[in-house]
């Protein structure tokens, strides 16, 4: 898999994404194309043969749902034909860039560690982190024993960047 280009503060267009990232996202795809959206339709036309639509409620939720269904799957098959993929365990670098778990130790002398990943993947309870988020803006471009300043809605903090590794 080559690398394009990695991602700086400045690139904000692109659409970077993990391969486990791409994954998810095209098996959610593939979830509401091929299993739940047939069922839905399949309750629709059960719906709509019994008559008056206007005041049935498994027609009205399932055309609902249906466009729900529709407006869901083209902004996933939107955000898979744009998608670059970037391996992180390809990745080579002494800089923080896509793809690099970070951790950063705090002024009180805790630790805590971000993987920077592609903003459809980014999960706040994993310590996933977006690259497009100010805490990774921060982040990005600085190097081991850098010293940070993330802007935070309680103030301004200052973090060392104590390790970055590609995993």
């Amino acid at each position: 898999m080559a690398i394009k280009k990695i991602p700086t503060p400045a690139s904000t267009t692109a659409n970077y994404i993990t391969p486990e990232g791409f994954e998810k996202i095209r098996a959610e795809y593939t979830e509401l194309l091929n299993q739940e959206r047939p069922k839905v339709v399949e309750t629709v036309t059960w719906a709509a043969s019994n008559g008056d639509r206007s005041e049935n409620a498994d027609y009205q939720y399932g055309k609902k749902r249906l466009r729900e269904i529709d407006k869901r799957l083209h902004f996933l098959q939107k955000r898979l034909e744009s998608a670059e993929i970037i391996d992180p365990k390809t990745v080579q670098s002494d800089k923080v860039v896509f793809g690099a778990t970070v951790t950063l130790e705090h002024e009180d002398g805790n630790t805590k560690t971000y993987k920077i990943v592609g903003a459809d993947e980014f999960d706040i309870k994993q310590n996933k982190i977006s690259w497009k988020s100010p805490v990774a803006q921060a982040l990005l471009g600085k190097k081991l024993d850098d010293e940070v300043k993330i802007l935070k809605p309680s103030g301004e903090e200052t973090v060392v960047i104590s390790s970055i590794e590609f995993v």
